[in-house]
C-alpha cells in the first residue's frame, strides 16, 4: 500500500535545503580548466591599482584616482587630499608631534654606528642657516609638462590624466579607496554609490585602455580580487557585485592580500607585514591560511612618512617655500623626495648636501640645493614612533571583529553560535560556572541578570566557524574562553592608540595560541608593500624585533629573518604576483563564484566559496 505524501512538509524541506546549501547544479562547469590569459588579477590599493592577466610577468600600475567633470556651472570643486587627513589640526596635535620626534631623536643619538662610534648630533638649526640662503636656479624657462587637455570636455579622466587636471578646470578629484576601505565621507562624491561608481569607471578604463579588453568581452574572463585581511564586509560584497553584475565578469574568486603575498614570495609560513601608502597590516600566514587572531591594521603608512618628512624639511628651512600639502603637484614632488633621500641606515651621519628639481605644468624647471641631516632618518622612524605623525582623535589600530551579519545570509557564524546542540550548551554553562562562580547567597538567581550581559564575552569578538565550534569544546572550553576574554581586553587596550610597527608585530605574534606558532612568526617576517622601501630597513626592523622579543623566545628562535625583497622582486607587486600564481592552481577551481550563482544566492556564495572564513 502506498503511503500518502505530505506535500507541504516536503516543500518546506526543499526550501530549507535551498537556503542552507548552495547547489552545485549550476550551468557553469565549476571544474573546467580555465586558460590563465583569460583571468584578470586585480589588486586595488589606497593609492595605486595593480591589474594584469594571470600570465603577465608584472602588473600594470596606475594611480587609482578619477577626475569627474562638474555637471552644473558654478559647482563647488572638491578634491580628496593626498597627504592631509583628519586629526592633524587638533589642539594638541603639534605637541604630540614634537613629543614623538623627541623620542625619535633620543633613539638616534643613543645608538652607536656599526664602527662603534656614537653619532654626531645634528640640529635643524645648522641646516636651516644654509637652506635659508638658497635661491633656485632656472634650468629651463619652459618645463614642457602640460596640464591634461580638457578642451573636449570629457566626462571623466583616470590615473595620470586625472592627477594633471588643471585646478582651474571644472573637475573634482576623487580617490575611491582610503586606508584599505571605500572612501566614504560627508563631502561630494563620498557616498557608497559614488565610491563604487568611481571604482567601476577606473577599473573599466584600465581594462579597456591598458589590457585592451573590451567590456562586452568580460563575459569570457574571470577575476581574482585581492582584499585586505581586515575589511568592511559590506563594502567587499558591493565590490564583488560590481564585478559580476555591473561589469560582467563570468566569475570572481576572492583572496586575502597576506595569503597572496605568501604565494608570491614562495614561503610556507611567515609573519606578513604589508606597509602600504595609507595603512599597515600585520598577520601570520601558515600553509595558505591567515590566522584570524593575529590580524591587526594600523591606520598609517607611506603617505604619513611623506608628510612627516615635509614638516622636518620645513623645520630645516626647506628652500621650496611655496610647497603646500594641499597641492597635488607638490605632493607628488614630496613623495619623490622621500623616496630619494630617506633611509633607515644609522651609519649615515652628519649634514649632507642634495639637490632636486621642480618641474610643474606651465612653469620653469627650477634647481634647488638642499642640506639635510637626521631628517632623512627621523621621518621613516616615525613608523615606529607614530606619535610623530601628530594624529589626534582618530582610530589608529584595528583588530578583527566579528561580522555584524548580513540580512541576505541567514546561516552565517551567528547562526552557528545560536543553533548548537543542547549538549554543547550544557558544556558551555559548566565552563561558565567554573570561570565565573556566583557569590554565596546568589543561588537560584541564574536568570535574573540582564540577558544582554550573558553574551558579553563573545559580543564583539572574532569567532569563525572553527572558533564557534571550539568555544564549547568540553575540556578545552575554559582555555578558549580565557583566550577570548584576553582578546577582548586587548581590543579595548590597543584600538584607538598609535601602535608602532615593531610593537604591532610583537602584539600580532603574542596573539597566537602556541609557542611553536610564535617561534615560526619570529623566525620569518615578510615585509611587502611600498611604504618601507628605505635603505637599511631590513636590518633596522630586525634589530627592533630582536631587542623587544620576550627573553623566553630568544633561546628558542635561532634567527629573526626579515625579508624585504623576496626573490629580488619589487615588494609592491608581491601580493599581485601571488594572486596570479593562485589563479593557475587546480584548487582555485573550487573558489570561483559564477555570475548566475551570485545573482541567485548573493553574499552566501562568499561564505561558501571564499578560501577563508567570511
Amino acid at each position: 500500500m502506498t503511503r500518502p505524501v505530505d506535500r507541504d512538509a516536503e516543500n518546506g524541506r526543499d526550501r530549507e535545503k535551498e537556503q542552507r546549501v548552495v547547489p552545485a547544479a549550476v550551468p557553469e562547469p565549476l571544474q573546467e580548466q580555465i586558460q590563465a590569459n583569460f583571468i584578470v588579477v586585480i589588486h586595488p590599493g589606497s593609492k595605486s591599482l595593480r591589474m594584469g592577466r594571470a600570465t603577465d610577468t608584472l602588473p600594470l600600475s596606475v594611480p587609482q584616482v578619477i577626475a569627474r567633470r562638474h555637471k552644473q556651472p558654478g559647482q563647488r570643486r572638491h578634491e580628496d587630499q593626498c597627504l592631509l587627513r583628519e586629526g592633524l589640526n587638533a589642539a594638541d596635535s603639534n605637541e604630540q608631534r614634537q613629543n614623538g620626534l623627541k623620542m625619535v631623536d633620543q633613539v638616534i643619538w643613543s645608538k652607536k654606528m656599526s664602527n662603534g662610534v656614537r653619532r654626531t648630533p645634528v640640529s635643524a638649526e645648522q641646516a636651516r642657516l644654509y637652506n635659508r640662503q638658497i635661491r633656485p636656479a632656472v634650468l629651463d624657462p619652459n618645463s614642457k609638462v602640460k596640464w591634461t587637455n580638457t578642451s573636449h570636455q570629457p566626462e571623466y579622466l583616470v590615473g595620470e590624466e586625472a592627477l594633471y587636471v588643471n585646478p582651474a578646470d571644472c573637475y573634482s578629484i576623487h580617490w575611491p579607496v582610503c586606508r584599505g576601505h571605500l572612501n566614504i565621507h560627508s563631502g561630494p562624491g563620498g557616498s557608497l554609490t559614488a565610491a563604487l561608481a568611481d571604482l567601476e569607471t577606473i577599473w573599466s578604463h584600465a581594462l579597456q585602455k591598458l589590457l585592451e579588453i573590451t567590456l562586452k568581452d568580460l563575459k569570457y574572463y574571470r577575476c581574482i580580487l585581492l582584499i585586505p585581511d581586515i575589511c568592511n564586509r559590506q563594502h567587499m560584497k558591493e565590490v564583488v557585485n560590481m564585478l559580476l553584475v555591473k561589469m560582467g565578469f563570468s566569475a570572481v574568486a576572492v583572496h586575502q592580500e597576506s595569503v597572496c603575498a605568501m604565494f608570491g614570495s614562495g614561503l610556507s609560513s611567515a609573519c606578513v607585514v604589508d606597509v602600504g601608502d595609507q595603512k599597515t597590516s600585520v598577520c601570520y600566514v601558515e600553509d595558505g591560511v591567515s590566522h584570524r587572531s593575529s590580524r591587526l591594521c594600523l591606520a598609517y603608512g607611506g603617505s604619513d612618512v611623506t608628510r612627516c618628512f615635509f614638516w622636518l624639511m620645513q623645520r630645516a628651512g626647506f628652500p621650496f617655500r611655496e610647497c603646500q600639502l594641499g597641492n597635488k603637484m607638490d605632493c607628488i614632488l614630496l613623495q619623490q623626495l622621500k623616496e630619494s633621500f630617506c633611509h633607515l641606515d644609522q651609519d649615515i651621519s652628519g649634514l649632507q648636501d642634495h639637490e632636486f628639481r621642480t618641474c610643474f605644468p606651465d612653469s620653469p624647471v627650477l634647481l634647488y640645493q638642499l642640506r639635510l641631516g637626521d631628517e632623512k632618518l627621523q621621518a621613516p622612524m616615525a613608523l615606529f614612533y607614530p606619535a610623530a605623525f601628530g594624529i589626534v582623535g582618530q582610530k589608529m589600530t584595528s583588530l578583527l571583529h566579528r561580522s555584524q551579519g548580513d540580512a541576505e545570509d541567514a546561516h552565517d557564524e551567528h547562526f552557528l553560535l545560536t543553533t548548537q546542540s543542547k549538549q554543547d550548551q550544557s558544556s558551555k554553562a559548566t565552563t561558565d560556572r567554573k570561570l565565573f562562580p556566583k557569590p554565596a547567597g546568589f543561588e537560584g538567581e541564574t536568570d535574573m541578570c540582564d540577558p544582554s550581559e550573558k553574551g558579553y564575552l563573545t559580543q564583539d569578538l572574532d569567532l569563525g566557524h572553527a572558533q564557534a565550534e571550539c568555544l564549547v569544546g568540553g575540556a578545552d572550553a575554559e582555555e578558549t574562553l580565557s583566550a577570548l576574554l584576553s582578546r577582548k581586553t586587548a581590543m579595548t587596550q590597543f584600538e584607538g592608540k598609535a601602535l608602532g610597527m615593531d610593537k604591532a608585530i610583537l602584539h600580532s605574534i603574542d596573539s597566537c595560541a602556541s609557542d611553536e606558532t610564535k617561534r615560526k612568526m619570529y623566525s620569518c617576517i615578510l615585509v611587502v608593500g611600498g611604504g618601507l622601501l628605505f635603505d637599511g630597513a631590513q636590518e633596522f626592523l630586525q634589530h627592533r624585533v630582536l631587542n623587544k622579543m620576550p627573553p623566553s623566545f630568544r633561546r628558542l628562535v635561532e634567527n629573526v629573518d626579515v625579508i624585504t625583497r623576496p626573490k629580488d622582486m619589487d615588494p609592491r607587486v608581491i601580493a599581485w604576483k601571488g594572486g596570479a600564481v593562485l589563479a593557475c592552481l587546480d584548487t582555485t577551481q573550487e573558489l570561483w563564484i559564477h555570475q548566475r550563482e551570485w545573482q541567485r544566492f548573493g553574499v552566501r556564495m562568499l561564505r561558501e566559496r571564499a578560501a577563508f572564513v567570511w
